[in-house]
C-alpha cells in the first residue's frame, strides 16, 4: 500500500522528519518526508499494510518534542518505490 500524509501540529523543527525515516526503516516502509511552507510535514509512504499503517499510527504522536494536532490520511497506488528520503 501507498498513502500520503499530511501532519499538523508542533512538527517542524522538533526531528520529527529524521524521527520519521528512522521509524520508516526500521518497519522496512519506504517513500519520502518533508517540511512544508504552512508548517506542517508531508510524506509518501510505501510498504506491507501493516508497517505502513504503524508509521501512521507513529505520525499521530511523533517524536517527544512534537504536538500533533491532526493527521490527514489519503490512498495512493504503489510505484514499487525503495528506500527513505528526508526531503
Amino acid at each position: 500500500m501507498r498513502v500520503h500524509v499530511e501532519i499538523t501540529g508542533r512538527v517542524q523543527g522538533v526531528f520529527f522528519r529524521d524521527s520519521c525515516r528512522s521509524e520508516a526503516l526500521r518497519r522496512g516502509v519506504s517513500g519520502w518526508v518533508r517540511n512544508t511552507a504552512a508548517g506542517s510535514v508531508e510524506a509518501e509512504l510505501e510498504g506491507e499494510d501493516d508497517a505502513v499503517q504503524a508509521l501512521v499510527d507513529w505520525c499521530r504522536v511523533g517524536p517527544p518534542f512534537a504536538s500533533v494536532t491532526g493527521v490527514s490520511v489519503s490512498p495512493l497506488t504503489p510505484t514499487g518505490e525503495s528506500g527513505f528520503e528526508v526531503r
